[in-house]
C-alpha cells in the first residue's frame, strides 16, 4: 500500500493532529487541471494536498482539503459501523499519553480505552473532519 487518502474541511488542524501522533509532513502540493479532473472523475478540481509520513516511514496519509469543487458534507459524527466509514490504527508506546496530546486538538474519545486479552489496551477516538482514529498499545511484550 503507497497510501491512505482522507478529505478534510481544515488542512492546517488535520496536520497538526497527525503530526502529534508522529506523523512528518514529507510534503505540500496543490493540484488542479484536466489531468486531476480526470483522474478523480470530477470537474474544476483544485486541491490542497500534504503529505504525511508514520515514523517508521512504512506509511503514507494524504490529507486532501478541496478549494473546488466544494466538497459533499458527510456525517461526521457517523457511528463506527456506518457502511463504508473508515478507520485509522496506529500502534502507540502510551495511549494516555497520545490522548492528553490529541485532546487539545479536537479529539474525542468514541466510547473507552479497554483492555483486550493480555494485548492491547485499545480506543477509538473521532479527530478533525470526523476521521475515526483507533490507538493500540502493546501490552503483552
Amino acid at each position: 500500500m503507497d497510501n491512505v487518502a482522507i478529505v478534510v474541511d481544515d488542512l492546517a488542524a488535520a496536520k497538526a493532529f497527525f503530526a502529534e501522533l508522529g506523523l512528518e509532513l514529507e510534503g505540500e502540493a496543490t493540484v488542479e487541471g484536466s489531468l486531476v479532473d480526470r483522474l478523480v472523475g470530477l470537474e474544476g478540481v483544485r486541491s490542497d494536498i500534504a503529505m504525511m509520513r508514520t515514523p517508521d516511514g512504512h506509511g503514507r496519509l494524504e490529507l486532501t482539503k478541496y478549494q473546488t469543487p466544494s466538497s459533499r458534507a458527510g456525517d461526521p459524527r457517523a457511528p463506527a459501523n456506518t457502511l463504508g466509514a473508515h478507520r485509522i490504527m496506529f500502534a502507540v508506546d502510551d495511549i494516555d499519553d497520545i490522548l492528553d496530546r490529541l485532546r487539545p486538538h479536537g479529539a474525542e474519545l468514541l466510547g473507552d480505552v479497554v483492555q483486550y486479552e493480555n494485548s492491547y489496551r485499545l480506543c477509538y477516538l473521532r479527530g478533525p473532519a470526523g476521521i475515526l482514529v483507533a490507538l493500540a498499545e502493546p501490552t503483552g511484550r
